[in-house]
């Protein structure tokens, strides 16, 4: 599942995400693209989700930045 964040909100981006990621089976993943890193969504998944995800980068930039976040783990 894409979830293209760029011309969404600022304050919708991160409901919409974790959202997304909760209706997730585990083995099954998300690709959120995004126009700067998402390093501060990937701290609050490791503060919210720790041991229940994958976090992968495909692209880092410099006009777009592309990471697959898997479910590898229920909680």
């Amino acid at each position: 599942m894409l979830i293209d964040v760029r011309q969404i909100p600022p304050r919708d981006r991160h409901p919409l995400i974790f959202g997304t990621f909760d209706s997730l089976q585990t083995g099954q993943s998300l690709l959120l693209c995004n126009d700067h890193d998402p390093k501060p969504l990937h701290y609050q998944f490791m503060a919210e989700y720790a041991g229940q995800f994958d976090w992968q980068y495909l692209e880092q930039g410099p006009d777009e930045w592309r990471v697959r976040i898997s479910r590898v783990q229920a909680a």
